[in-house]
């Protein structure tokens, strides 16, 4: 799985041809540097903000966190001995914020003796000032499933969500504080060639215009912070807790965290993958963080087995109805059966909003089900008698070495004992159901119902 989602985001990644390393009067285009060398003295300035482009340098309770003298490079420094610094503090929000507003972080880091406010002409430098900013609270849709008990109208939901879901719908997006951040800057003075550096790390290696060379790489590093830990922000708080960090980062590993941070190889799957992937993602860390490395690697093995164990299986099934040239001792009933019980869970986990990677497994088996009809009947269109004047119609027909076989008739006989103890089972499944479970309508009653017997007596 993870060679075929490797092979389709490298697909989907490629960009535009590579351009000419050379310069508009045809000489090769010279290798770029960090305008910050390694061990240059710097100066951090960190803002907390409510606008996207920062020029409230004036507002001190905008500056959240300033460190002096930070030696770019640096791996041995700081209280771990790791070159990292952190600071604790609570950030003020207005009531903007409370109410969806969006909140920025602007960080600065300055060669020493240098300010990062253009205004102050004397102590600006442009190629002496570093940048970078984003939006620190995160968006997240909460989905509200609106069931009831369809005979008496009752639901044991919350009654506050049941009010917000009646003013703001089923979907409704609100604002989230994580109280981690880390900001790295990448150790690296690599001669980037401007145009020529891959994606995704185009997106973050800054050039400057007029010099050609490049700005430290700044990376705000959020991999680690898990969606359980998200809070939402309304009115009831009036100050948020951030515990900001900043450390060295080496270039592979920042490589890596590019890498998987980045989504723009599945924009074409929409906003709701987006939610699955995160959530999917917690999952493989909080498995890299809290499992035992033999466990892991256990469930590792076992997955990749499981999934080389259902290709074999959609292979072999294929491969033996293909082959078939006798239905003698084959049930032809179960074939119809099956067509009907993936039918009936494809619909259901399509109306539950079930992963997508299942979702089209469970696809391809129903493909694979009715194409087995075609192996062990006689498909044709009666283009005489037309559905409505117009469709041609489909008719069915036994195939001789079934009919011809005992085969049938133990068939028919199987199917009707069983139908003497399943359908009283279905039921009472039924009402059982009706009675104690919640439902959102009479479909997904329906589909909640027979997926569930099919589960249990399939």
């Amino acid at each position: 799985r993870i060679f075929i989602i490797w092979a389709i985001s490298s697909w989907f990644r490629r960009g535009p041809a590579p351009q000419e390393q050379s310069s508009a009067g045809g000489t090769p285009r010279a290798p770029s540097r960090n305008l910050f060398p390694k061990d240059t003295l710097m100066d951090l300035y960190v803002y907390i903000s409510e606008h996207e482009h920062f020029t409230d340098f004036n507002v001190s309770s905008a500056l959240f966190w300033q460190k002096r003298d930070l030696v770019y490079g640096d791996w041995t420094s700081g209280e771990n001995a790791d070159g990292c610094y952190e600071h604790y503090g609570e950030v003020d929000i207005s009531q903007s914020v409370q109410q969806n507003g969006s909140i920025y972080i602007h960080v600065y880091f300055t060669k020493s003796g240098f300010h990062p406010d253009p205004r102050q002409k004397n102590l600006y430098r442009r190629l002496a000032t570093v940048h970078t900013s984003r939006m620190i609270n995160k968006y997240k849709r909460r989905r509200f499933q609106k069931t009831k008990n369809l005979l008496t109208g009752e639901t044991e939901a919350d009654p506050e969500m049941i009010k917000r879901a009646e003013d703001y719908g089923p979907v409704e997006v609100i604002s989230h504080w994580h109280p981690n951040l880390t900001i790295n800057m990448v150790d690296d003075h690599t001669p980037w060639v401007k145009g020529s550096v891959p994606p995704p790390l185009d997106q973050y290696v800054k050039f400057d215009a007029i010099s050609g060379d490049y700005y430290p790489i700044l990376y705000f590093n959020d991999y680690w912070n898990l969606q359980k830990d998200y809070f939402p922000i309304n009115e009831t708080l009036q100050r948020l807790p951030f515990r900001l960090s900043f450390c060295p980062l080496s270039l592979w590993r920042w490589q890596l965290y590019a890498a998987q941070s980045t989504k723009s190889p599945w924009n074409f799957l929409g906003e709701d993958l987006y939610e699955q992937s995160d959530e999917e993602q917690d999952s493989v860390k909080v498995a890299l963080l809290e499992t035992n490395p033999y466990l892991l690697a256990l469930t590792i093995v076992v997955s990749i087995v499981h999934s080389i164990f259902e290709f074999l299986a959609f292979k072999n099934d294929i491969q033996f109805w293909n082959s078939r040239q006798s239905l003698e001792g084959l049930s032809v009933r179960s074939v119809f059966f099956g067509v009907f019980q993936s039918l009936v869970v494809l619909l259901y986990i399509l109306d539950n909003e079930t992963n997508f990677v299942v979702q089209v497994s469970v696809f391809i088996g129903l493909l694979i089900d009715l194409w087995k009809i075609t192996k062990v009947m006689d498909v044709r269109l009666d283009r005489e008698n037309k559905v409505a004047g117009v469709f041609p119609r489909v008719t069915f027909k036994d195939k001789s070495t079934y009919v011809e076989s005992s085969t049938k008739v133990y068939d028919d006989m199987a199917f009707r004992y069983l139908s003497w103890i399943l359908f009283p089972l279905l039921g009472c499944y039924a009402v059982y159901s009706l009675l104690y479970l919640e439902h959102k309508g009479w479909y997904s009653w329906v589909l909640s119902m027979l997926y569930g017997f099919l589960l249990t007596f399939g």
